[in-house]
């Protein structure tokens, strides 16, 4: 009896004390930005008990009584305690300390501490990004990220950049980087208005990549724009105008010396004529034949400087207005972007419009509901299109300087004037009757619901969008000789209409194990479909220059027509696992299971795993004493992703329209196209990756070290079959042959000074990548995958590196004393002389290289109580340019107009020279891609210079303002280089974005000029 009346007292306590518990909820922040805080420890002071927030900073917890006191603590952050009160919800902010191990980081599906990381991720701010003006991310990223090799190729207003992590990895699929902006996969990175970016995350080594699975190999661009913010509105300016000016010059011959190389090269003529026939012009350079651009004492009434007439300063600006604010529960974002880039070529240029909203909104306890949306208008005239044809860039140099841009009577002039020159228009006349416009319109956002099923389980179910179309205008007036007179003016019109959607769902458990020990565990699945349309009209023979594209009715002859439409699809499956052992021990494991409509039957899906961990040797016990090393971090990781950018139905045979003509009618006929392969799958990217971090002196001194070896297997290669199996397309994808990529990355960061007024921080960049080619198609044998130029320029061989340049070593020219040595091959005294093999055949190896051996970067920003300067200079080395502009220009004379380079040409005084002796281009000793052509394309480069002044904070308050800063900036300040090209950084092949242009880097042939930038800007906000 008395044991029941013990039992029964203890159950009534138990339940008085139960019903005193209090439950409160809250979400906890970081104080700077407002973002939230996830794993954020809460203990209920003197006890064992509490909780931890979850990815949203939110949390749960039941506390005895209203006198309870709450202790939140957080690695690199001050604690803080808080007295529960009578309040059930709260919003604790937590101020960061010295360091920036807490900032979080965004990975694939979530964020994690920068200390928790065990994979080599690289963060860069909104500010660290925009420290210049330019207008993508693509151009923004250059010499930010170790690991990150950003070719700014092309100065075209509106043209992106080239962006390789860590190397090239393949041949003939895709080699870009994967953009998610904002959870959206495989979005334009460059689309995006540059200033709405909050953060980019550069996701480098297989633990960090391997997330994404199948589209994860050649690394992942992280992009998080700007969401709304906590307390009051915010609203920030952005303003800039900029002048563009020639840095540069490429050095072409005046009147006088065009004439007087015009009048030798026929002189010569009769030395090189097997027949040994006297030969004269077609027409003399004087007077009398030319009335027109000669006086009557026979000189040239004109000396037109091309660069001048075509590269003219240019005047850009830049708008940008950006609102943000919110309440507790909810969070809103809007911003408005306006750019007008002028391009130095006239009439280049470039404009766009954005917009972008963004809502974050707690509904419910239980449900926080948000999303995003934006759009993009853009408009670009490309100037300088149709490379190898006689386009502007090209007749800067070849337009002869006897003609002027007109004659008085307002007619063009060009080098069709003059019998026997080369009839290219002159290039003002280029750019003013040639437009190549594109208007593109692009929307991208988002739709999310996040669950909060229980205090350590999330959902979150979010639906992603890109949605995007172009339409190319090209118009070609009938006056263009060699361009589209003979056709009477050329007029096209092309659209395509993008369609993606993304379905992404997943499972997030944060798990407090034990007091020191924390799992965080990712479960979900994703479906992905992208569609493609695409419609061709051209037709020629035009009424009337003045109708263009607009009415295509206006020409008489239909020469093209056309459409296609595709599509592809993924369906996955995506697991990660975290585990922290109190904050010492570190491992990830990750896994992807993907399936693509792109591969064959027999290979649809495929599994990408990795693993990494890293060890916190600063937190061990036996670190506690040494002061001045504030975190010492090894870690390591290993896994596998994949590629799978090639084009669609390369696994399935297939059929393509055509016509012929049957009893005199033409009629539609299927022809056998591609061949398929039911067995083709992804390439796969093998990546080790070892990595060390420390900071000391209070992190006064950061670095990161990492080495990585990259292996792809499996490569997609274009395997060539016979003619006879009746294909109208030769080659069948395979999957064979196998690249490796290896390579050290460095990123030094120091704080030299650091008092009250005066703050002077440096920044150092350094990463060396080599690449090696382990194996091709069967037996190995050399792969010519061009761009050919008079030849093959690339070869691709076991053993060597991707962008290995193939040619012919110049020797020099052959003396008056090695007639006999010239004889053997058909020469003479002063043509090329070349390596032969032993048999008398041309030798042809390995001269160049067009990725360089390392790269680096070397910022410093001083900062002296309300004055700023900072700047960047970027050094590349171990690379190669090659020159191909100087076979026009070299090797062409009485075509057209040459460098200066010719008037060290090969005469009898004057015989130690690499230029040949000058003469009629009928008799021009065949041009081959060599030596000469393949220059030292290294070189150091004054990237960004800012010098800035930030009004103090009396003024700001009188003007009831926040913030506002002026500053002046100028880019490609120098360029120090052997190079004798516009710029060493070029390609003129291939420079556009989606595809795999490896083997066309550094091949220059008449470049768009990179510009010096003198801007001037703005900061403000409210």
């Amino acid at each position: 009896m008395k044991r029941n009346v013990i039992y029964v007292l203890a159950c009534i306590l138990f339940s008085m004390n139960a019903m005193a518990q209090l439950k409160i909820t809250g979400r906890v922040t970081d104080a700077k930005d407002a973002s939230p805080l996830p794993s954020v420890n809460i203990v209920i002071k003197g006890t064992t008990s509490g909780t931890v927030t979850n990815v949203d900073g939110s949390f749960t917890l039941q506390v005895p009584d209203a006198k309870s006191v709450l202790v939140f603590s957080y690695t690199g952050y001050s604690p803080q305690e808080i007295t529960v009160g009578s309040q059930t919800n709260f919003r604790i902010s937590l101020a960061q300390k010295v360091g920036n191990l807490t900032e979080m980081v965004v990975i694939g599906y979530g964020t994690v501490k920068k200390s928790d990381l065990t994979g080599s991720v690289t963060t860069l701010k909104g500010e660290q990004l925009m420290d210049k003006p330019v207008p993508n991310i693509s151009q923004a990223l250059q010499g930010k990220v170790a690991g990150v090799d950003v070719n700014v190729n092309s100065s075209t207003p509106g043209q992106v950049a080239k962006v390789r992590v860590r190397g090239i990895g393949s041949i003939n699929s895709n080699i870009d980087p994967l953009y998610v902006i904002d959870g959206v996969i495989g979005a334009d990175g460059n689309a995006i208005n540059p200033n709405d970016i909050a953060s980019i995350e550069v996701l480098k080594d297989a633990s960090s990549t391997a997330i994404y699975g199948a589209r994860g190999a050649n690394g992942v661009i992280m992009i998080t724009t700007k969401r709304g913010v906590r307390g009051e509105s915010r609203i920030t300016y952005e303003g800039n105008v900029n002048v563009s000016t020639l840095a540069r010059h490429l050095k072409t011959l005046n009147s006088d010396e065009f004439v007087k190389v015009y009048n030798l090269a026929f002189a010569n003529a009769t030395k090189f004529d097997p027949n040994g026939g006297t030969w004269a012009p077609p027409v003399q350079l004087n007077h009398a034949s030319l009335p027109k651009l000669f006086d009557v004492n026979d000189k040239p009434l004109y000396n037109t400087n091309w660069e001048k007439e075509v590269y003219k300063p240019a005047v850009s600006t830049s708008h940008y207005l950006n609102f943000q604010g919110g309440s507790d529960k909810s969070l809103y974002s809007l911003s408005l972007g306006y750019l007008d880039q002028n391009g130095l070529m006239i009439e280049s240029g470039f404009k766009r419009y954005s917009a972008r909203i963004t809502v974050d909104n707690d509904v419910k306890k239980w449900l926080t509901v948000g999303g995003n949306f934006s759009l993009i208008q853009s408009k670009q005239n490309v100037v300088s299109d149709g490379n190898g044809s006689l386009n502007v860039p090209r007749m800067v140099s070849e337009e002869v300087p006897i003609v002027p841009v007109k004659y008085p009577d307002g007619s063009w002039a060009g080098n069709n004037d003059i019998a026997g020159l080369e009839g290219g228009p002159n290039p003002v006349h280029i750019a003013k009757s040639r437009d190549t416009i594109t208007n593109t319109q692009q929307t991208m956002g988002d739709v999310y619901l996040l669950f909060h099923i229980a205090k350590d389980l999330d959902f979150k179910t979010d639906l992603g969008y890109n949605l995007s179309s172009s339409k190319n205008n090209f118009y070609s007036a009938s006056d263009l000789p060699h361009l589209s007179q003979d056709q009477g003016g050329i007029g096209r019109v092309s659209s395509a209409t993008n369609t993606y959607w993304q379905s992404e769902n997943y499972l997030t458990w944060n798990k407090q194990v034990t007091p020191h020990q924390r799992l965080t565990a990712l479960l979900g699945v994703s479906f992905q479909e992208y569609r493609q349309e695409v419609v061709l009209a051209e037709t020629q023979n035009f009424l009337d220059d003045f109708f263009q594209w607009e009415y295509l009715n206006a020409g008489s002859v239909r020469s093209n027509t056309g459409s296609i439409g595709y599509r592809w699809a993924m369906n996955s499956y995506f697991a990660r696992a975290t585990y922290n052992i109190n904050e010492k021990y570190l491992f990830t494991a990750t896994g992807r299971y993907d399936g693509s409509s792109k591969f064959g039957a027999n290979n649809k899906y495929a599994f990408f795993p990795s693993a990494g961990a890293a060890w916190r040797i600063s937190q061990e016990d036996f670190m506690k004493d040494t002061k001045w090393i504030s975190n010492l971090k090894l870690r390591a990781s290993y896994g596998v992703s994949g590629n799978q950018e090639i084009g669609q139905y390369q696994s399935i045979a297939q059929i393509q329209p055509s016509t012929t003509v049957l009893g005199g009618a033409s009629q539609s006929t299927l022809l056998p196209s591609y061949i398929g392969n039911p067995n083709l799958k992804w390439e796969r990217s093998l990546q080790a990756d070892a990595g060390l971090e420390f900071s000391l002196f209070k992190d006064r001194i950061n670095m990161n070290i990492d080495y990585y070896r990259r292996t792809t297997k499996d490569l997609l290669l274009q395997a060539p079959i016979p003619w006879s199996a009746g294909m109208r397309n030769a080659n069948v994808y395979e999957n064979v042959g196998s690249v490796r990529n290896t390579g050290i990355e460095v990123n030094l960061n120091t704080i030299n000074v650091q008092t009250k007024d005066l703050t002077w921080s440096t920044n150092f960049i350094f990463t060396t990548n080599k690449n090696k080619i382990l194996k091709l198609n069967n037996g190995n044998a050399d792969i010519f995958p061009g761009p050919n130029f008079l030849g093959q320029t690339n070869v691709l061989r076991v053993g060597e590196s991707i962008g290995s340049f193939y040619g012919m070593t110049r020797l020099g020219t052959y003396s008056t004393d090695e007639a006999a040595l010239a004889a053997e091959h058909s020469l003479k005294p002063g043509d090329r002389k070349y390596r032969y093999n032993a048999d008398g055949s041309n030798y042809y190896s390995i001269i160049g290289r067009a990725y360089p051996k390392w790269t680096g970067t070397i910022s410093s920003t001083l900062a002296y109580k309300g004055w700023d300067f900072s700047f960047d200079i970027r050094i590349v080395q171990g690379v190669n340019t090659a020159a191909t502009f100087k076979h026009s220009t070299e090797d062409r004379q009485t075509l057209a107009n040459s460098l200066k380079t010719v008037l060290d040409a090969w005469t009898p005084e004057h015989q130690n020279t690499m230029v040949a002796q000058v003469r009629s281009y009928k008799f021009t000793q065949d041009s081959h891609f060599d030596t000469w052509w393949v220059e030292d394309g290294s070189y150091i480069r004054g990237q960004n210079f800012t010098l800035g002044y930030t009004l103090p904070d009396a003024f700001n308050k009188r003007m009831k303002i926040n913030r506002l800063r002026i500053y002046a900036n100028v880019q490609n300040l120098f360029l120090i280089t052997k190079y004798t090209g516009y710029d060493p950084e070029v390609d003129t092949f291939n420079s556009g974005y989606g595809a795999n242009n490896a083997f066309s880097q550094n091949l220059d042939f008449f470049s768009y000029p990179r510009p010096r930038v003198w801007n001037l800007g703005v900061s403000l906000g409210l």
